[in-house]
């Protein structure tokens, strides 16, 4: 995250050194002399509102893009995975620590992979100060690199700790705020939450400008200043807000987080473009997709499955529910479902069985995320973004809505959003739900199977099929963009699990181009299920 350079009142960081500065501060509402006691050191007071910051971000639009100097790269070097892992904040250091709030906040260091400082602030009664940088707030060794930077050399992140009071973890007890977080907001405009299942996975980002498309490198604009709202102590959540900076962008963020059974964000944006973007991604969502059991390379990996997430999940405009698996494509391929003013989506961990892991890093808890819109979204399309991997430490899935029309330099934006970090969707429908999606070679068993061929078994499970009368079987309902299917029908998964069915058939397709594929189960005129969407990539 990259600081500007600028001389206005976002960029004045002299110290109070005086107990007259204090007191005067103290008069205005501010009270920081719990802070200034702790060893926090802070800056002058300055007046704040997010339609100031809104103001701020127009303006920053208006003016070419001079990123300032980072402190100094030879000394960020130094600080590898090894050195910055043995940095360390202390507890007792952390804003709030003592209250008002519920949930102090503790802060990351910078290093070779969180070069660009950010600015953090702390508010309270429409006044805002920037917390100093000091090396005093970490423990680190006596020859630690990092003790080499300059004062105010500022943080990498931050993040919200769990109650003081204690919350509840997965088996009741109590969690230690100081060795426990919640949120966590670190590299460019990436976050995360925690969800109810009490496990970090995928990634949210503030914007994404121009991913997988040709020709052009992705930009990945910075969070550079933040001001954590002071809490009340009895509040249920709590106020962050963010000024967004890059070459193409600038714009200004509000989120409103709620710790409960998973996390919840409540975030409102205005943005403004400096140049013209090909692929202006809102809200985006970013994960990891290695393999599942619907396609693996034999002997790739000792584990039956390896994912944060493992399908889009669709509410459209119109009200249909969809679910699309992902893919693990040998090139990058973007993939848009145009919509007009959709209910949501998001990136989901569906799959919640333990033994289809069998690993100690426990992706059967990572979280979903799910994005509820609000108000006018307009026309434009959820694209999904997937890009190949060889491993689990790359992040090769992205899930955004892209507004429909050209996004030109000078053009602005608001939307307002929420986002749902939980096992499962917030709002899911009684309509049976894709729970597994798996290929074979086609044909049928005992003959031999013909080459281009590929068999298809796609299970749903849910309320409304539960109750099919003895002897009938539901309608399958199939369409693609080419080629052609054989073998259709639907039966009952053979495990006398009530409402547990499949749709099995064979497709037939020439050549190496995608097929894009619908499924769903119908009984008369009632839809029983979700519709199954699935990009097939020929062999």
């Amino acid at each position: 995250m990259q600081s500007r350079s600028n001389p206005s009142a976002l960029d004045r960081r002299s110290l109070i050194k005086s107990a007259g500065a204090t007191a005067a501060l103290a008069a205005l509402g501010f009270a920081p002399e719990a802070l200034a006691q702790q060893g926090l050191k802070l800056g002058q007071a300055e007046n704040f509102s997010f339609d100031a910051l809104k103001t701020r971000a127009k303006e920053l639009a208006a003016q070419p893009y001079a990123p300032p100097p980072p402190p100094p790269a030879d000394i960020l070097e130094r600080i590898d995975y090894d050195a910055h892992g043995k940095i360390k904040f202390k507890p007792e250091m952390a804003l709030w620590a003592n209250g008002p709030s519920p949930w102090p906040v503790t802060f990351f260091h910078l290093g070779r992979y969180f070069r660009k400082p950010v600015r953090m602030h702390v508010l309270d009664a429409g006044k805002a100060r920037e917390i100093v940088y000091d090396e005093s707030y970490f423990e680190m060794p006596a020859d630690s690199p990092a003790r080499q930077l300059p004062d105010g050399a500022g943080f990498a992140g931050f993040r919200f700790q769990e109650s003081r009071f204690g919350h509840p973890g997965r088996r009741g007890e109590k969690l230690d705020w100081q060795r426990n977080d919640w949120v966590a907001f670190l590299g460019a405009s990436y976050f995360r939450a925690i969800g109810e299942l009490y496990q970090y996975g995928l990634s949210a980002r503030g914007l994404a400008i121009d991913p997988a498309v040709a020709g052009k490198a992705e930009e990945f604009p910075d969070f550079t200043h933040v001001w954590l709202e002071t809490p009340q102590e009895a509040s249920e959540y709590v106020v962050v807000y963010a000024l967004l900076s890059g070459p193409s962008v600038a714009g200004a963020y509000r989120f409103r987080m709620h710790r409960g059974k998973g996390v919840s964000m409540e975030i409102e944006t205005a943005l403004y473009l400096r140049n013209d973007i090909a692929r202006l991604g809102i809200t985006p969502l970013t994960s990891m997709y290695w393999y599942s059991e619907t396609a693996k390379t034999t002997a790739i990996d000792w584990r039956p499955e390896v994912h944060d997430s493992d399908g889009l999940a669709l509410w459209t405009g119109t009200g249909e529910r969809a679910w699309r698996p992902l893919n693990n494509p040998s090139r990058a391929i973007a993939s848009a479902f145009r919509d007009e003013n959709p209910r949501g989506f998001g990136l989901m961990q569906r799959d919640r069985l333990t033994d289809h892991y069998m690993d100690g890093v426990f992706y059967e808890r990572r979280p979903s995320l799910w994005v509820e819109t609000t108000g006018d979204w307009g026309r434009g399309a959820v694209q999904l973004i997937e890009l190949p991997t060889d491993d689990e430490i790359h992040d090769n899935i992205v899930a955004m809505w892209v507004p429909e029309g050209q996004a030109r330099a000078g053009d602005s934006y608001e939307f307002r959003y929420k986002l749902h970090w939980l096992a499962d969707e917030p709002f899911p429908p009684a309509l049976g739900r894709v729970v597994a999606t798996r290929l074979g070679n086609g044909g049928q068993p005992g003959t031999i199977r013909p080459r281009g061929v590929r068999k298809f078994m796609v299970e749903f499970k849910g309320p409304a099929l539960e109750n099919i009368p003895t002897g009938l079987k539901p309608e399958v309902v199939l369409s693609a963009s080419r080629g052609t299917f054989s073998y259709v029908f639907a039966e009952a998964v053979p495990n006398d699990v009530p409402g547990h069915w499949r749709a099995q058939f064979d497709l037939t397709a020439d050549g190496s181009d995608p097929v894009e594929m619908r499924c769903f189960l119908r009984g008369g005129d009632t839809v029983l299920t979700e519709t199954w969407l699935f990009q097939y990539l020929p062999f």
